[in-house]
């Protein structure tokens, strides 16, 4: 896109099992002006986070298959690497809030992209 917005608010990491979903989050994270790296389920994003130093927000599903769900990546993910900020969604699940850590926010699905746009770029100024 050379009429897109510059990538420079931070690289983002978005967790989804499902392609056409994870597609979506991936383009309006673009479209919000931040670079996107993916994962398909908790065990590659945190290879990916072992991997990498620049990742700084985590957008991830908590319905997910494999060894952990979104909610269990979200603990590793604070426990590890606690300056990383954190946007869970689900359209199954409803987290209480002292499920949610420190520097994590939750949307239902479908979630308001607008919304979740707003919530990046406030977590992109925290960092």
């Amino acid at each position: 896109m050379a009429n897109g917005p510059v990538r420079n608010k931070g690289f983002v990491l978005v967790v989804e099992d499902e392609p056409l979903v994870r597609m979506f989050a991936v383009a309006f994270v673009e479209d919000a002006g931040f670079d996107v790296v993916e994962a398909s389920d908790a065990n590659q994003a945190i290879a990916i986070l072992e991997a990498r130093a620049d990742i700084r927000i985590v957008f991830t599903d908590i319905d997910m298959p494999g060894s952990m769900d979104g909610m269990k990546l979200a603990r590793a993910v604070r426990d590890r690497w606690p300056s990383i900020e954190i946007i869970i969604v689900s359209g199954h699940k409803r987290p209480v809030d002292s499920d949610l850590r420190t520097r994590a926010v939750f949307f239902s699905k479908p979630y308001d992209v607008g919304a979740v746009t707003v919530e990046l770029n406030r977590m992109a100024t925290l960092l």
